[in-house]
């Protein structure tokens, strides 16, 4: 039997540390091996409890989550899940965390801390079990053993020559579809930022839930050379425009009207665990754009997208995957490729590259 996974929980709320550790404890798969009050009290602890995943609220007195993770993670590299409170400051609060390194998050219910905790703990557990064999690849050292540091000048010379190129107004003949769950709010951010601002039109399925889509849009849009926001129900799928499907709905794509095509959002059930779920848009872009489009699936646990991506390829799309080394966790990608949805499987450093030389048809 192997050995139980150690879990560190750091939340200001005498309650909440108590109703997670008393939920966290009763799987047989985890063992609570401490809990602190803040950040200070984690700190001192984690060297010393040595966990192998550490739950943290985004806000705290003190010094919040995030200048935590900050500090703490260079140092001291740990998969973080963190526990949001559905406040605006929350969820932003949260997005910064998930590009400083945290694997995922819960959020904290709303009204009825006591009764909601139940839906909370079920998904914690989860998370936890999935963060505790993600890799973190961000704080890999190199062979001098300094951190590597991503250089984001690429990035701030597309953002700055955007400003010379004319907002997204072109049909999208051509359609990309974009899949992730863990990890891939950073692994999507790695690849659009290095799409040129007259790219066909994007759509992205990241597993998230809804208020954290929109500021996920919102970052993308201020840091690549396309335009990006949430999607609405009959947005038009424009060159320069990234679509990201709203959380908790479904995004199916049409033929539009006048040319082209639009999206639908709509109020439907979860697929394959997921709303907004990959299989759900990826299968809708199999069956309307066909060949004209290009698959690709990133991070993530599960198999959500493997069986589209596989209905996309036999259209005769160019299909691809995140390779095992690059991703975070490696589930996603590696049944869509298992299943013969993607035809090969790629860093994920190349897999704008990649992308690029099919739509000039190399």
């Amino acid at each position: 039997m192997s050995k139980p996974i150690r879990v560190i929980i750091v939340d200001d709320s005498a309650l909440v540390r108590d109703i997670l550790s008393a939920g966290l404890s009763a799987d047989p798969a985890l063992e609570v091996v401490g809990t602190a009050a803040d950040p200070f009290e984690a700190g001192e602890k984690i060297p010393v409890l040595k966990p192998d995943v550490m739950t943290l609220d985004v806000e705290m007195p003190r010094m919040n989550g995030l200048e935590f993770l900050r500090r703490l993670m260079p140092q001291y590299p740990l998969p973080v899940v963190m526990v949001s409170a559905l406040t605006e400051k929350g969820k932003q609060l949260t997005m910064d965390a998930l590009s400083l390194g945290a694997v995922d998050f819960v959020a904290k219910p709303k009204a009825n801390l006591t009764n909601g905790m139940e839906d909370l703990l079920s998904e914690l557990i989860v998370k936890i079990k999935i963060a505790s064999n993600a890799k973190l690849l961000r704080f890999k050292t190199s062979p001098s053993g300094v951190t590597q540091v991503v250089n984001k000048q690429d990035v701030i010379d597309r953002v700055a020559a955007a400003n010379s190129v004319e907002p997204a107004t072109r049909l999208s003949n051509k359609v990309i579809i974009i899949g992730a769950s863990t990890g891939g709010t950073e692994a999507v951010r790695e690849v659009v930022t290095r799409f040129p601002a007259q790219t066909p039109g994007v759509l992205v399925v990241q597993h998230m839930p809804g208020g954290f889509t929109r500021l996920f849009a919102n970052r993308l849009g201020s840091e690549t050379a396309m335009k990006a926001k949430e999607a609405e129900d009959g947005d038009t799928i424009l060159q320069g425009r990234i679509l990201v499907a709203p959380g908790g709905k479904q995004m199916r794509v049409r033929e539009n009207a006048g040319g082209g095509f639009a999206v639908n959002i709509v109020e439907e059930p979860s697929e394959n665990g997921h709303a907004p779920s990959v299989n759900t848009t990826m299968s809708s872009v199999a069956k309307v754009v066909g060949n004209s489009a290009i698959g690709v699936i990133l991070t993530g646990m599960g198999a959500d997208g493997a069986d589209s991506m596989k209905e996309l390829r036999g259209t005769g799309a160019r299909c691809f995957a995140q390779d095992e080394a690059t991703s975070v966790v490696f589930g996603m990608p590696n049944e869509a490729y298992k299943r013969g949805g993607a035809e090969r499987l790629v860093p994920i450093s190349e897999m704008a590259k990649v992308i690029l030389d099919c739509l000039a048809g190399k």
